[in-house]
């Protein structure tokens, strides 16, 4: 069969993967690769050898900034095509199949990148809530359906404006059981457990999880400018008919729980992707931050369930178990990419396991069934001297292996220059901001981050070699800066600014904390990274020994 590896604004996609079947072991299916999310192909027609007598077999334009109406035209600048394309098996058309940032679907040849077929659901582009994205679909057999019905193999997305959409995989018909004509509005079951005002700033950007006819969504939130961002539960429909089955919710509500936080305390979402294990009935859960990102005084303890593995029970919704990597985070060290799902071949046996990637560049493992780490985890003291009024915790984890993927923490010493003047410069910078180990805290003074909130493995993620056990990721390293600002010396107008409080944009106000936030990377006058290169690396874990190979 001839491959081909096809070209989206520049970035090349190799569409093969295994599911470890001999029907689909070369067919890239899920977001992942498969539904463990371990972006391994078994194939070797393309190498080392050959890799460089590629050439571009055709292109294909998707043309949404074009459909979008000229009294919008702005909105032209606030997208996001970071989609990852899946191929659908030959029975249902063996569409090659992606979502643009408005959602819509476009099913194409892989072949010759010929238009199949299109759909749009016609978004709600206005009120904005935030930049429009779409970073994949989601399929799925009925297993109890004809093959020949309409919708026997769907395709799921989740959309910006909040709704969970089915499409027949092979001519894109909205499925007519699915919710109203195809779609489920999920709005209603947001604010059935919310009832804070931060629902219009919500989207879906991520594909759903699909395990065993259960449909598994999470969202995103602006939870770096409020600190009461839309809450962050997970919520479950069946596949077939729409209906919604459980919610699960991100952060302790009980009142009767001493971990209990109010619902003015939102985040802890799943903006990234999940996992799945079919064969367990288990969705692996990356959480993020509690909100706001960089302030936690409204937020005592160690916010359960964010920063955190969650494995749940897909039928019900049940927390099988979880594993917070980060207590009551306050750097923004979201987990940004979903847990991999891999076999361990050891000499004791076959263990499954999960391997959770993150921004700190530290690498966290676990049994699968259980949650008990793989490789050992171990509590260290860190600082506790935040801003008044935050309450920090006085440990965080550590895996004891691997060791971390990037450098954590920084000095003066540490400031680089290609010049004199730029190292001059960035030491000075390094020097009158507050500086330290990695979990050194945020200051209205500023503080210098390193690792920072794009470091280490960011949503990319990673992927894993099954033959060779080997853990191959990309990983970022450049400092980073923020300062907390008393609400009071933030400039209200600029604070008005769409950039405001984005990195790069002037001061902008954490609502309903009392301060304000910059950030930025820290980079020289002449826009180089404060910190000698690499400033990103591949690298290559042995997930037998936890030693970093290369």
């Amino acid at each position: 069969m001839k491959r081909i590896i096809v070209s989206f604004l520049g970035l090349w996609l190799l569409y093969t993967n295994p599911l470890y079947s001999d029907e689909n072991e070369s067919d890239w299916m899920q977001y992942g690769g498969h539904e463990g999310g371990g972006r391994y192909s078994p194939l070797n027609q393309i190498n080392k050898d050959n890799v460089h007598d590629l050439e571009v077999a055709w292109t294909f334009k998707t043309g949404h900034l074009d459909r979008v109406p000229e009294r919008l035209s702005f909105l032209r600048k606030l997208v996001g095509f970071q989609v990852t394309p899946i191929l659908l098996p030959d029975d249902v058309g063996g569409h090659l199949v992606l979502c643009t940032p408005f959602n819509e679907v476009i099913a194409l040849d892989p072949t010759s990148g010929e238009q199949r077929w299109f759909y749009s659901p016609e978004i709600n582009l206005m009120p904005l809530a935030g930049r429009f994205n779409c970073k994949g679909l989601s399929q799925w057999r009925d297993p109890e359906a004809n093959p020949d019905e309409l919708c026997a193999h769907s395709l799921f997305m989740a959309t910006n404006d909040k709704r969970l959409i089915a499409l027949d995989g092979r001519t894109g018909t909205p499925c007519p059981g699915f919710g109203e004509n195809g779609q489920v509005d999920v709005t209603p079951y947001i604010k059935a457990l919310e009832p804070t005002n931060q629902i219009r700033s919500s989207q879906l950007k991520s594909p759903p999880a699909v395990v065993n006819g259960v449909i598994i969504i999470g969202g995103t939130g602006n939870k770096f400018k409020d600190a009461s961002s839309i809450n962050g539960a997970v919520r479950g429909f069946d596949a077939r008919s729409g209906e919604f089955l459980w919610a699960f919710d991100t952060l302790v509500r009980d009142q009767n729980d001493p971990d209990a936080l109010p619902y003015s305390v939102g985040g802890a979402n799943v903006w990234t992707t999940m996992s799945v294990d079919s064969e367990r009935d288990l969705v692996f859960v990356p959480t993020a931050s509690a909100s706001p990102n960089f302030y936690g005084g409204l937020r005592p303890g160690d916010n359960r369930y964010a920063n955190s593995v969650l494995a749940i029970k897909a039928s019900t919704g049940e927390l099988v178990w979880h594993y917070q990597t980060l207590h009551h985070d306050i750097w923004d060290w979201d987990l940004p990419t979903h847990p991999i799902l891999v076999d361990v071949t050891t000499k004791e046996g076959v263990i499954p396991i999960v391997i959770q990637l993150g921004k700190t560049g530290m690498v966290y493992t676990f049994h699968r069934e259980t949650g008990e780490p793989y490789f050992d985890i171990e509590e260290r003291p860190v600082p506790t001297d935040g801003i008044v009024g935050d309450q920090l915790s006085p440990t965080q984890p550590f895996p004891v292996k691997p060791p971390p993927l990037i450098r954590q923490g920084i000095s003066p010493d540490d400031a680089w220059g290609v010049t004199l003047y730029e190292r001059e410069s960035c030491r000075e910078m390094i020097t009158n901001a507050r500086y330290g180990g990695m979990f050194t805290p945020m200051s209205t003074k500023g503080t210098v981050m390193y690792p920072q909130v794009g470091g280490g493995s960011n949503w990319g993620g990673g992927a894993f070699d099954p033959v060779r056990n080997i853990l191959i990721t990309p990983v970022a390293q450049v400092p980073f800066y923020v300062q907390l600002i008393p609400e009071d010396e933030v400039d209200k107008k600029l604070a008005k600014e769409p950039m405001a409080g984005n990195p790069m944009g002037p001061p902008g106000l954490i609502k309903g904390t009392g301060y304000g936030l910059f950030q930025k990377p820290l980079l020289s006058p002449l826009y180089t990274p404060c910190t000698k290169p690499p400033w990103s690396m591949i690298v290559a874990v042995d997930m037998i020994t936890g030693e970093i190979l290369w």
